[in-house]
């Protein structure tokens, strides 16, 4: 069995499902991060059968919850101080996002002005359907 050593301080996702954890990682940005990210796919899990976790060392100051809310809203979040779990965060589908999709609508206002955000907003939970906050263009998850 692979041992990856504990955390002293940080945050460790957890029932992320298989082979997601390299998209959460772009999503997140943790390449850019100085800190030390380990990534374990396709572990064993009694609930989930397979599934990725990811540890992050260092604060939650790294993590945009609306972000992984976005990517897996079913991921749970794990805080990390002295060795021990401290608090477990549930995430749900944000309302509002910012700049992690793009419109694709070829005359929505962010394809001429470059530097305005893509915003997109949930329009239906149940689908996990967002639309741009410009021009209403569609963005769905599921197919």
């Amino acid at each position: 069995m692979l041992n990856i050593s504990g955390l002293k301080e940080g945050i460790v996702l957890d029932h992320i499902k298989a082979g997601k954890s390299m998209e959460i990682y772009k999503y997140l940005g943790l390449d850019k991060v100085n800190t030390e990210v380990a990534i374990i796919k396709n572990a064993r899990s009694n609930k989930m059968g397979r599934k990725d976790i990811i540890k992050i060392e260092g604060g939650l100051d790294e993590i945009d919850l609306d972000v992984l809310g976005f990517v897996d809203h079913n991921i749970t979040v794990n805080i990390i101080r002295d060795s021990k779990i401290i608090e477990k965060k549930t995430l749900s589908l944000p309302q509002r996002i910012t700049n992690v999709l793009h419109c694709k609508n070829p005359r929505c206002i962010t394809s001429i002005e470059q530097g305005l955000p893509h915003i997109f907003f949930l329009s239906d939970e149940e689908s996990q359907t967002y639309r741009c906050l410009y021009c209403e263009e569609k963005y769905g998850q599921k197919s």
